[in-house]
């Protein structure tokens, strides 16, 4: 089977609309987003890069996702690096299914709804070792920057730029949990509601499914348009009638 995760994942949608029966036995054509040239070149990526890659990252499985930011179209799906290879259960596709840790890819995500909320790029923080909590016995959290030093007085162009962990984290105190969670929402992240959310959030403590992570960052190059993920363009019956479009 050609492109299986794609497949399957367009075959669950076309059960959940017309029912088993009618898409195992009911003739439909259907026309889908992917295309075939990026498809190939999104396998060859993870048959050439995938060994090393997760040697690197003590991991198992990988998966690609393309999608077209003016339309949210799947242009390629490789849902893990052998569908057929059930030592890593293959046909789980990682990029709709799993929830995994962004790490600081969520850091502009945070950023941007601070702007939203008022913030500037030149807005200062301070780049210095901050608790947080601590009091009447609750958690204490002091983050810290990977490279282990501070550097004052930062504005939020710096912070992103430099990835900064403490002005990043300052940020989503700013922007406050219970927004920055509204926010995420309004992007298409569903994952947030099923846990605690912690300042750790911005720097990826948080889990998010591949599928909408890559859409959210599809709204950047969009100038700010969401568009909901579409992978089906057309279905017709076995009689030629358009069902959809």
């Amino acid at each position: 089977m050609d492109a299986p995760h794609f497949v399957k994942y367009v075959q669950q949608q076309l059960i959940d609309e017309y029912g088993e029966n009618t898409v195992g036995r009911g003739g439909l054509k259907v026309v889908t987003t992917l295309d075939w040239k990026k498809q190939e070149i999104a396998e060859k990526a993870i048959q050439d890069k995938a060994e090393a890659l997760l040697k690197e990252g003590d991991a198992n499985n990988a998966g690609l996702l393309a999608l077209d930011p003016k339309t949210a179209q799947v242009l390629a799906m490789v849902g893990s690096k052998d569908y057929y290879d059930d030592s890593i259960n293959g046909q789980f596709n990682v990029t709709t299914q799993a929830r995994r840790q962004p790490g600081s890819s969520m850091k502009p995500i945070i950023f941007t709804a601070a702007f939203a909320k008022g913030y500037t790029p030149s807005t200062v923080l301070y780049d210095v070792a901050t608790q947080f909590g601590g009091i009447n016995g609750t958690p204490s959290y002091i983050p810290k920057n990977y490279d282990l030093n501070e550097r004052g007085l930062v504005t939020m162009r710096q912070a992103l730029q430099g990835s900064l962990n403490i002005p990043s984290v300052k940020t989503l105190y700013l922007v406050g949990l219970d927004q920055a969670k509204t926010f995420t929402e309004k992007l298409g992240y569903t994952t947030f509601g099923k846990e605690g959310l912690g300042l750790s959030l911005v720097l990826g403590g948080g889990e998010v499914k591949m599928l909408e992570h890559v859409n959210a960052y599809g709204i950047f190059a969009n100038n700010g348009k969401k568009q909901n993920v579409t992978s089906i363009l057309k279905v017709e019956d076995n009689r030629g009638k358009v069902l959809y479009e």
